[in-house]
């Protein structure tokens, strides 16, 4: 297969996220915390106490985060996209198909929870 750089550039230029991350959620967050930072070596350079910790991996973040609610069990695993907008992106992907599941807003941050066609979970993350 070939592709045409010209073209994927400027699908590029145009992209409505940010960064993308994969979060992964724990039931102990402190000890996932001193896993990731002390036994990985990983850089920990966000954290929110007891429910969001970022750790950076060269070209990968990952964001451990230790549930409010029971809608994530420990040891599953989701991909985000940071977005500047919320409601553009939801906007966007809605009109090419995407059906969102729920909505949340919690301390700094709104997400949008959505899947791909394998049933993989999603979500679009604004940090305000």
């Amino acid at each position: 297969m070939e592709y045409n750089l010209k073209k994927i550039g400027k699908w590029r230029k145009y992209t409505m996220f940010k960064s993308g991350n994969v979060s992964v959620m724990v039931a102990d967050f402190k000890k996932a915390v001193q896993f990731y930072v002390e036994t990985l070596g990983l850089k920990l350079t966000h954290q929110i106490e007891g429910h969001l910790a970022q750790v950076e991996a060269p070209g990968l973040t990952i964001w451990l985060l230790h549930p409010a609610g029971e809608q994530e069990k420990s040891g599953s695993i989701s991909i985000g996209f940071e977005v500047q907008e919320l409601e553009s992106a939801i906007e966007i992907l809605k009109s090419r198909g995407v059906e969102f599941q729920h909505f949340m807003e919690e301390n700094a941050t709104r997400l949008a929870h959505f899947s791909d066609p394998e049933s993989n979970p999603l979500y679009l993350i604004e940090l305000k």
